[in-house]
């Protein structure tokens, strides 16, 4: 690991994370899943990687699932679920949190962030050796301007979240993250795919479904076919993210 994106500061110490996790602190000019993705084999299962941001909450996780990976990308929905949870314990009453599918996140109709997922080579029906799930959110608004006055994005400190840093963010993240882990293995994935589709905006006459492999089917009460959404695809590319600032569009 490069010693030189290490942050030693208090900052990192910030982070309250529950049992089984551990944390890689970055300094501001680190990406996190970049990292995770490239140390996910040496860094194991259960380490987060923290980039310390002012105006980010930015992270990502390893994972080490036991299950083929065909049917473990799901867990791209666990981190989802779990990263809408951790922002609605900390939102203000009734201020709705949206998710695109699959991976934008919305606030009042303002992007946020969202999530990046990864995983190692090798073939769908055996375990992966890793996945990474990585999260951005952000925190406060760097650009010049009034607030209002960007409609299709926003930072959470300007929609009422005051008292959310990006530390206690991602420590919550990480308890919410443990709670859809247990879900899945005392219920199954069902649980999992209720808490995420919930978070999508309804249609009206329109039913969604994940499937085994994470794929988005809908179904409209108009049509007789299913609509399939590939998962794989969609990760390719994350929608919310801009490549020339490294953050939230």
């Amino acid at each position: 690991m490069p010693s030189e994106t290490r942050l030693n500061t208090p900052f990192a110490t910030a982070l309250d994370l529950p049992p089984g996790f551990r944390v890689v602190p970055l300094r501001e000019v680190g990406d996190a899943f970049a990292h995770a993705k490239a140390n996910a084999a040496e860094l194991g299962a259960g380490t987060l990687v923290f980039v310390g941001r002012f105006d980010l909450a930015e992270f990502a996780v390893v994972l080490e699932p036991d299950e083929p990976l065909r049917t473990a990308r799901r867990a791209f929905y666990a981190g989802m679920a779990a990263l809408t949870d951790a922002l609605a314990a900390h939102a203000p009453p009734e201020k709705p949190i949206v998710c695109v599918w699959p991976d934008s996140i919305y606030v009042d109709q303002g992007l946020v962030g969202g999530a990046q997922f990864a995983w190692s080579d090798g073939p769908e029906d055996q375990p992966p050796d890793w996945l990474v799930f990585g999260g951005m959110i952000r925190t406060v608004s760097m650009s010049e301007g009034e607030p209002g006055v960007r409609p299709l994005s926003t930072a959470i400190e300007e929609e009422g979240f005051d008292e959310a840093s990006a530390a206690e963010l991602v420590g919550s993240f990480a308890r919410h993250l443990m709670v859809q882990v247990d879900a899945w293995q005392e219920y199954g994935f069902k649980e999992i795919a209720k808490t995420y589709l919930s978070r999508l905006a309804p249609e009206k006459s329109v039913r969604r479904d994940i499937d085994d492999s994470g794929d988005l089917l809908v179904r409209r009460a108009d049509r007789p076919d299913v609509e399939r959404r590939s998962l794989i695809a969609a990760l390719a590319k994350p929608s919310w993210l801009d490549p020339k600032t490294r953050g939230p569009r």
